[in-house]
């Protein structure tokens, strides 16, 4: 869930010079130049301190410029660089949940990765839905970063309790949730889900599966509205 945009830098605007009147017009040619000279030095003094200040090490953590406080993102890797923290569980366009090099599905617990991909192989077969991964395991780091960004976003840390939970409570850091995409794959799942134990825990979000082995033979339990009806968040 969730992109921080880089403050833009100064510019530095050339000064209008005001109407001239016909004096003006008629003034001493070495005035005119004397003026000419002090707006081009004002310009290109003004340019260079805009450039002196316009490099990532002067903006703010969390603007874009550096990492967010407490994430360990590695400074020198862009939020789109193979390098930003893929070991905290990022997970980039097109990932399955056949993808074992990715540590957002090797850290999965392996009964739901199991659930997931034997429910994958089924819709994939019957249908052609292939189960695209948005997220899966989460390290702490990346919760508390997911965290701060919605309590921006949604501008109080109540109402972000709805959509992300704490580091300690998250069942992506427990490795126990997963979140799929498209359309096509969560609604097969809908359907088809309870027979592999796969349910959706959220009404408010349809993406969101955990694994429930008794849903096998009871259906899968009537979702929270949200995860602050969740008992587990309560902790």
């Amino acid at each position: 869930m969730n992109s921080m945009l880089r403050p833009a830098a100064p510019v530095a605007r050339r000064s209008t010079p005001a109407p001239r009147t016909a004096a003006g017009r008629r003034g001493h040619p070495f005035a005119v130049l004397i003026v000419l000279a002090i707006v081009i030095g004002a310009t290109l003094l003004a340019t260079a301190i805009v450039g002196s200040l316009g490099g990532a090490s002067s903006a703010a953590p969390g603007t874009g410029g550096g990492p967010l406080p407490g994430s360990g993102a590695d400074p020198g890797a862009g939020h789109d660089g193979e390098a930003l923290m893929a070991g905290d569980g990022r997970v980039g366009d097109g990932v399955t949940v056949f993808d074992d090099d990715e540590p957002a599905i090797a850290n999965l617990d392996p009964a739901l990765l199991d659930a997931v991909r034997r429910a994958a192989t089924d819709a994939e077969a019957d249908e052609g839905i292939i189960f695209v991964v948005n997220s899966g395991w989460r390290s702490a780091a990346y919760q508390d970063e997911l965290l701060r960004d919605a309590v921006t976003e949604y501008g109080s840390a109540e109402e972000a309790a709805r959509w992300v939970a704490t580091a300690e409570t998250s069942p992506h850091v427990q490795g126990d949730a997963i979140d799929l995409g498209p359309f096509d794959a969560t609604y097969w799942l809908s359907q088809y889900g309870a027979a592999y134990g796969l349910c959706q825990t959220y009404a408010n979000e349809s993406w969101h599966f955990e694994l429930r082995p008794a849903a096998v033979d009871e259906g899968c339990p009537v979702p929270y509205a949200d995860p602050t009806e969740d008992p587990r968040m309560q902790r």
